[in-house]
């Protein structure tokens, strides 16, 4: 059952998780087309492997305990990681690369995802499997080839091209804002200042450079993206502070107003990393040149 790196085999995990469905060996081995016993025994050889009871029998019925819980939720991510690998492998087949990209989500949404025809046309044998957002390890764990981020500078063990700074400009729906302009920013606070979890200082921060300070910076909810910030802002739920490049398009079609007249240039920028020994790997090489071409002046760091 056990491999040198004393790891458990997909069939145990697979017997462990459909008898915490069925709750029934029996059943779990209906399903699986095998043995009660066999069932049985894998679970057992997990146990044991992990040195916990993963079930107990309460009034003769079957309980997941609390280690059991706990193991489930990570062996229904491995389970699904390796059904998603395999229909992925199957659907590319063997003449198809693929390129694992990670990105912030509504920076991917807005920015990235509009060019990606583009890419296609140009590379259509090298397939992008786009995910939301990265851990730091990621790319140094190989679990994405690149990744763009937001942030300060380059991080170690990676190739980093600067793509471009952001300004935040403060917009809300057009019928959020009263008849009479203001003639003081303070005097958003009149409205509902909608926060972003990634920018927490940003409105006081927005504030103290014109030289205002207000209780309420940091007073509205909290939204976990940009993009969910954008949407609560066109709907009349406040003013939001956004990255310009993210709202051109509800500020061209007027969906979207600047409130003040303000842009707040950010110390970070936007940036496309790749582990250093990647460098000369082809399909990297193409989706960097690739962003480059997108760019009016990137920076290598």
């Amino acid at each position: 059952m056990l491999n040198k790196r004393h790891l458990p085999s997909i069939t145990a995990l697979q017997c462990f998780e459909a008898v915490t469905r069925h709750l029934s060996f029996t059943r779990a081995a209906e399903e699986l087309n095998l043995t009660q016993s066999a069932v049985s025994k894998q679970v057992a050889q997990l146990e044991e492997l992990l040195q916990h009871l993963l079930f107990r029998r309460v009034r003769r019925r079957l309980q997941l305990t609390p280690a059991g819980d706990l193991y489930l939720v990570e062996v229904r991510k491995i389970l699904t990681q390796v059904e998603m690998s395999t229909h992925t492998l199957r659907s590319y087949g063997g003449e198809t690369e693929v390129l694992r990209v990670s990105t912030p989500s509504t920076f991917g949404a807005r920015w990235l995802v509009p060019r990606l025809k583009g890419w296609r046309l140009r590379h259509p044998h090298i397939h992008l499997d786009l995910c939301n957002e990265q851990q730091a390890d990621d790319l140094l764990q190989g679990r994405s080839d690149l990744a763009f981020y937001f942030g300060q500078g380059a991080r170690p063990g990676t190739e980093c091209l600067k793509l471009f700074g952001e300004e935040l400009v403060a917009v809300c729906a057009p019928s959020s804002l009263p008849e009479m302009p203001y003639t003081d920013p303070t005097q958003l606070t009149e409205l509902v200042l909608l926060q972003n979890a990634s920018r927490p200082q940003a409105w006081h921060e927005w504030f103290e450079n014109q030289g205002y300070r207000t209780d309420h910076s940091y007073h509205g909810p909290r939204f976990d993206t940009f993009y969910m910030c954008i949407r609560a802002a066109q709907v009349g739920c406040g003013v939001a502070l956004l990255p310009r490049f993210l709202v051109e398009e509800e500020l061209a079609d007027g969906k979207l107003v600047v409130a003040w007249p303000y842009s707040m240039p950010s110390p970070d920028a936007y940036y496309l990393a790749y582990p250093e020994h990647s460098a000369g790997v082809p399909k990297v090489q193409a989706f960097v040149a690739w962003i480059m071409a997108q760019l009016n002046d990137p920076q290598t760091l």
